[in-house]
């Protein structure tokens, strides 16, 4: 299943090159809102590949930004699924997940990557930065193969496709308005305008 969905992505978006126009419109509306996870919270969903510069770029501005979120805002982050090493990208971050190391990891995982030329898809160098991390890497392969990954992996390729993104980093505000570095040109408007979405959500609440 996970590996069908992989390739009607891989030929239906452009995972790495994004449109070379701005929209005039600082965002876009999905035709058919997709359910989100938060129950009665307003959901921001950032979408985002360990390999993606413009994403470890993103990663500090977003971190101070989550800070500074009320009580009914939710965020989560997913993998985005273009293809099968963003896949690859998206088990390793659903295994440290799953074992409890994401909060611990996630932020050296991204350096590794982008500072230390790491490859998340070869084997022998992520077992060694693993073990530096000193993560049981034993366990650590055992639950990447696991059901658990394998479903949260099949649920993010869905809404990769879903969410009609064409490039990462993207944010998704309450599954219903995509916001894209491309459609604003900087990333600091991005969480400007995922602000002013969050509120009008709060606002159709209150109606």
């Amino acid at each position: 299943m996970l590996k069908r969905l992989l390739m009607v992505l891989s030929l239906t978006c452009a995972a790495f090159v994004a449109p070379a126009h701005a929209q005039d419109q600082p965002y876009t509306e999905l035709a058919q809102p997709l359910a989100t996870e938060s129950g009665d919270r307003i959901e921001v969903v950032e979408f985002f590949w360990y390999g993606c510069p413009h994403c470890y770029a993103f990663e500090p501005f977003v971190n101070e930004w989550i800070k500074r979120l009320p009580a009914d805002v939710s965020f989560r982050r997913v993998p985005a699924m273009f293809n099968r090493n963003w896949a690859e990208a998206g088990r390793v971050y659903y295994t440290l997940e799953s074992m409890g190391l994401l909060e611990r990891l996630h932020g050296p995982l991204f350096d590794a990557v982008h500072q230390q030329h790491l490859r998340i898809t070869n084997e022998k160098q992520l077992r060694d930065w693993l073990q530096r991390q000193n993560v049981d890497v034993d366990r650590f392969f055992a639950t990447a193969q696991s059901f658990s990954v394998e479903s949260k992996l099949r649920r993010a390729a869905m809404l990769t496709e879903a969410s009609k993104i064409t490039g990462v980093p993207a944010l998704m505000v309450n599954g219903r308005y995509i916001v894209s570095a491309d459609a604003v040109r900087s990333q600091e408007r991005m969480l400007e305008v995922a602000d002013a979405l969050i509120e009008r959500e709060r606002a159709k609440k209150k109606r």
